[in-house]
């Protein structure tokens, strides 16, 4: 399978917030972000650069953003998360866009692995 070039790099970012439209107006103002709206508990913003999202779906972690991976090879990455000491927090699952999963790194952070395949 050949690589995308964007193979096991940072792709993602998640906010779990209190208040969707108090976060989009925060950041659209303080940094000029654009919004795409996925139904109540789920909007995503652009910065230009990176895309991200803003869900009410879980608890606010302050300081504790999701930060999500690509992966051309989601069943690979997952392979690769458990031999190198990851431990897996939510099982592979499919949303709309693709599949992703949640492991957890030797220290505790919480990450997310996507794929569009």
């Amino acid at each position: 399978m050949a690589h995308s070039g964007k193979d096991r790099r940072i792709d993602y970012i998640e906010f779990i917030v209190g208040d969707i439209a108090r976060s989009r107006r925060f950041y659209g103002e303080a940094f000029g972000w654009t919004f795409t709206d996925y139904g109540p508990s789920y909007c995503e913003f652009s910065d230009g650069n990176l895309k991200g999202g803003f869900t009410t779906e879980g608890s606010a972690k302050p300081g504790g953003a999701l930060i999500i991976l690509y992966a051309d090879d989601l069943p690979e990455a997952l392979k690769k998360v458990e031999a190198a000491g990851g431990r897996i927090v939510k099982p592979v699952y499919a949303f709309p866009g693709g599949r992703r999963f949640h492991f957890a790194d030797p220290d505790g952070y919480e990450l997310g692995i996507w794929s569009d395949k």
